[in-house]
């Protein structure tokens, strides 16, 4: 491998027309500074400066030299002072993958605040319902519901466990009747949300005194984000198994109900 060292002493000694100077810039003896330079002269077989006691000059091979190396230098020296700059200030870019739920409760709430702290930090948020790799895509972090973390992976908790609520509104069970268990959701109209992983649709999960079930719902409504489930469950379409979060003032007002609550399910919210 080609030695960096010797060229960078040589393009010091031509900007400072002195072995004296240079040295003292480098913080080197001026020995073995002109030691170095003869050993880049030796090794490129050129004489490379014309020395006299009073001064320093380049030859032609030295000029041809210092005229190619000496700005590359230059600009790698100015940029280490820039990472130097950089040091202990928090910059660069940051990316993070979670549900659209998640970025809507957990994490834009949390990042508003903290943008203005960090001026010289960019933020990328990609929210879907995949399950994404996060090292494979090159996220710095992944907002995940439960415990599944990858191999060498960290997780820490980031809110309080999320409840899952069955929904549905008065005008649909003025049609149907409540489910009093999970397996009676095969006579509803359940809305679906569609998975981009597999084109799956997500199953409803429910768990009552430590018994945990998966029921694969049907309805006619099929959707990608929680939101658009929520607007169709309102208008009486059919029903719902989203975060109870996000359907609390809806529940309140009275524009949907809560059924199956003792089946409700609850997840880990880490990242």
């Amino acid at each position: 491998m080609t030695r960096f060292d010797d060229l960078a002493a040589f393009a010091a000694v031509v900007r400072a027309g002195s072995f004296t100077r240079a040295a003292a810039q480098l913080q080197v003896s001026q020995s073995a500074l002109s030691q170095t330079v003869r050993s880049l002269e030796r090794r490129l077989d050129l004489k490379l400066l014309n020395r006299t006691t009073r001064s320093v000059s380049t030859t032609e091979a030295g000029e041809r030299l210092f005229l190619a190396v000496g700005p590359r230098f230059a600009d790698i020296e100015a940029e280490l002072a820039v990472l130097g700059e950089m040091r202990g200030k928090p910059a660069g870019t940051v990316r993070i993958t979670a549900t659209d739920h998640a970025v809507r409760t957990l994490v834009w709430p949390r990042l508003l605040p903290w943008l203005a702290m960090y001026p010289d930090i960019k933020l990328e948020i990609s929210s879907d319902n995949r399950f994404t790799d996060i090292v494979a895509e090159r996220f710095d972090i992944g907002v995940r519901l439960g415990g599944d973390v990858a191999k060498d992976m960290i997780a820490v908790r980031m809110a309080p466990d999320m409840r899952i609520a069955v929904v549905g509104a008065p005008d649909y069970f003025a049609r149907h009747p409540p489910p009093a268990t999970p397996q009676d959701l095969a006579a509803h109209d359940c809305i679906t949300l569609r998975l981009p992983t597999h084109s799956g649709l997500l199953h409803w999960e429910f768990r009552h005194r430590e018994k945990n079930m998966n029921v694969q719902v049907s309805g006619r409504l099929t959707f990608n984000a929680s939101d658009l489930i929520v607007g169709a469950c309102i208008a009486g379409q059919g029903l719902a198994w989203v975060p109870s979060d996000l359907v609390r003032d809806h529940i309140k007002s009275g524009r949907l109900l809560s059924v199956l609550g003792d089946w409700a399910v609850t997840y880990v919210n880490t990242g």
